[in-house]
């Protein structure tokens, strides 16, 4: 993944150093275990572990110059490992492993600490939503279905639904955490041939995972689960992302992304402010995506494995999981920093809309006064569609439209229009949304 897109915290856990640590320390457990089951002679474990290279640069160097000649990443890791540490005790390094019991078991770890900080992120932006859910419950907004006017909301509202679903997502870690938060160290085919069986539950335990049931390799639907998660978490932070760009629209004018002192919005016009974040996040979101199919191409291997799965993972999952991390991490900037115009969000609904959002309750008052729905309907549509084409307040078309009175009768037309028309009555459940924030752990 290129920097602009790489957290540190992220980043640090996929870099060469780290692979090649955790593989190291997976190693090291396997060969404590022997060493306890009384397989590798005394005083050799702990003296690997003196003699053991430093997981840094330096080893990954003559790693690189190994597999050159080996031609294979883990061989060429045991070959340089083993000569660092020296005779006899080197010599065990290894001890009834195949390549993937180290590769698979250390992906896990590493893929298990990448899970945590995508909850953290996944946590902190929950937490955003619902604060500023609940600082705007009562700003009423237009609500728009099809890109059109509709009914009248609360942002508030809005950004609760968003928190909900958040908070799904963080479930959805949660669970690709407890999936891929597992070991096996079951020798080639995982039959145990060549490995005691009480060597993994060692080492798994050592490193805080689970062991289990394999073949060669670990099942890789439980990668696609974890890939899963980091999509969904992606898709929702779009979602988040194209409602907000849509508010900010010119025309708009509801919300507003943080502008900094010294910010550009374009080399050529001052004038703008371009919603650029939204716009990253929500084009991040379909990379994401692309992972995901590809992580589920991996699940169905050959037989007991083949390596098929090793190219494509070595980019989706460090990838995935840098770009999760930061499209959270933005988002919550985001949402925490959102410009929120409620005078405007009022105009909008108010007169933008010429008062049309109130055609409903107008429609159920005919309908209640003995019209037939259809008869209702057309009453109402027509005089919606003179209030629109003549620019003039939906309200006041209606007060003279000779079919409505009709049906109301002229001492009814005000007092139904008033009921109608008020704000405060379409919005009195909206709460709802917002109570449902209660069970939201922040």
């Amino acid at each position: 993944m290129i920097p602009r897109y790489s957290a540190p915290e992220m980043a640090a856990l996929f870099t060469d150093e780290a692979r090649l640590g955790r593989w190291l320390e997976v190693e090291l457990l396997a060969l404590d275990a022997w060493s306890d089951l009384g397989v590798v002679p005394p005083g050799h474990a702990a003296a690997a572990r003196r003699r053991a290279p430093r997981a840094d640069a330096a080893l990954v160097e003559k790693v690189a110059a190994r597999e050159a000649v080996t031609d294979h990443d883990v061989a060429a890791f045991v070959d340089v490992v083993q000569a660092e540490i020296g005779a006899p005790e080197g010599s065990w390094v290894h001890h009834g492993l195949t390549s993937s019991d180290v590769v698979d078991t250390a992906l896990s770890a590493t893929l298990a600490a990448a899970a945590d900080l995508l909850v953290e992120a996944s946590s902190a932006l929950v937490a955003t939503l619902k604060r500023r859910a609940i600082e705007h419950a009562a700003t009423p907004m237009l609500g728009r279905t099809h890109g059109m006017h509709a009914e009248p909301t609360t942002f508030g509202a809005k950004l609760a639904l968003y928190c909900l679903q958040a908070d799904r997502d963080r479930e959805r870690l949660r669970r690709a955490r407890d999936a891929i938060a597992v070991g096996k160290l079951s020798g080639a085919v995982g039959t145990y041939s060549n490995v005691d069986p009480a060597v993994e539950e060692r080492v798994c335990a050592a490193l805080g995972l689970r062991a289990v049931p394999a073949t060669q390799v670990i099942a890789r639907d439980r990668h696609g689960e974890y890939l899963y998660a980091c999509a969904s978490a992606g898709t929702t932070v779009e979602a988040i992302a194209t409602e907000l760009r849509h508010l900010q629209r010119s025309e708009v004018a509801e919300t507003e992304e943080a502008f900094r002192a010294g910010q550009k919005g374009s080399s050529a016009m001052p004038h703008k402010r371009n919603p650029i974040t939204s716009e990253r996040l929500v084009g991040l979101a379909r990379v994401l995506r692309g992972y995901l199919v590809a992580g589920l191409e991996d699940v169905a291997l050959w037989h007991e494995r083949d390596i098929s799965h090793s190219s494509v993972e070595r980019i989706v999952l460090p990838d995935a999981s840098l770009l999760a991390y930061y499209s959270l991490r933005r988002a919550e900037r985001l949402v925490d920093g959102l410009v929120v115009r409620d005078e405007r969000m009022r105009e909008n609904l108010l007169v933008g809309s010429y008062g049309l959002v109130f055609s409903q309750p107008v429609l159920l008052a005919l309908v209640a006064a003995g019209c037939t729905r259809d008869a209702a309907y057309r009453v109402v549509q027509s005089a919606a569609r003179t209030a629109f084409e003549q620019r003039r307040p939906f309200r006041s078309v209606l007060e003279s439209d000779a079919g409505l009175v009709e049906a109301l009768g002229p001492g009814r037309v005000g007092p139904v229009l008033e009921e109608a028309f008020d704000l405060d009555r379409a919005l009195r459940h909206a709460h709802r949304t917002i109570d449902a924030l209660e069970e939201v752990r922040t």
